[in-house]
C-alpha cells in the first residue's frame, strides 16, 4: 500500500503465503505465531481495506456445500458478508471461554493485539444463533456440540 510523504512507510506484513512461513506453526499458541501476529495482523487489515470479502471469498472459493462451517470469523463485516451471501442459512455460533480458562491455556493478554478488531470484533453487534460454552467440560461440550448438529441436520 503506497503511503504519502514526508511519513515513513511501514513495512510490508507478512503471508504465509509470500513469505513463506510456516502455516500450521501460525495456527498454534507458540511463540512463533506470537512473532508474526502483529504483522499478520496488519497484513490481514491491509487486504480487508482494499477488498472486505478478500478472506470470505477465499474460504469457500471452489466448493458447495450443504452446510459450512467457517471457524474463525473475526469481524462483523465477515459476519454480513456471509448473511448477504448465503442469506438465512447461516447459523452464528460463537465459542466461550472464561478469562481464568483462556489463562490456564496459556493465553496472555497483549495490549495493542488482543483488544484489536482481529480479536474482539465480534463483542458486540451480534445477535449470535448459538453459543457454545467450552470451558474444559469435555461433556458439556460435546452435549452442546450434539444440539447444534442435531438443529443442522434438521434443516438439510
Amino acid at each position: 500500500m503506497p503511503c504519502s510523504v514526508p511519513r515513513p512507510c511501514p513495512p510490508t506484513p507478512p503471508s504465509p503465503q509470500e513469505h513463506g512461513l510456516d502455516f500450521e506453526r501460525l495456527l498454534d499458541a507458540s511463540a512463533y505465531k506470537e512473532r508474526f501476529r502483529q504483522d499478520m495482523i496488519r497484513w490481514g487489515e491491509e487486504k480487508r481495506r482494499a477488498d472486505p470479502g478478500f478472506f470470505c471469498r477465499a474460504a469457500v472459493q471452489g466448493a458447495l456445500q450443504p452446510v459450512w462451517v467457517v471457524s474463525d470469523t473475526r469481524r462483523l463485516s465477515d459476519v454480513e458478508w456471509f448473511r448477504d451471501a448465503y442469506g438465512d442459512v447461516v447459523q452464528t455460533v460463537r465459542v466461550v471461554a472464561t478469562e481464568e480458562t483462556r489463562k490456564r491455556r496459556n493465553w496472555v493478554f497483549v495490549t495493542g493485539v488482543d483488544d484489536a478488531e482481529s480479536e474482539c470484533g465480534l463483542d458486540q453487534g451480534v445477535a449470535f444463533d448459538w453459543v457454545i460454552t467450552n470451558d474444559g467440560d469435555e461433556v458439556a461440550l460435546g452435549e452442546q456440540l450434539e444440539v447444534l448438529v442435531q438443529s443442522l441436520h434438521r434443516s438439510l
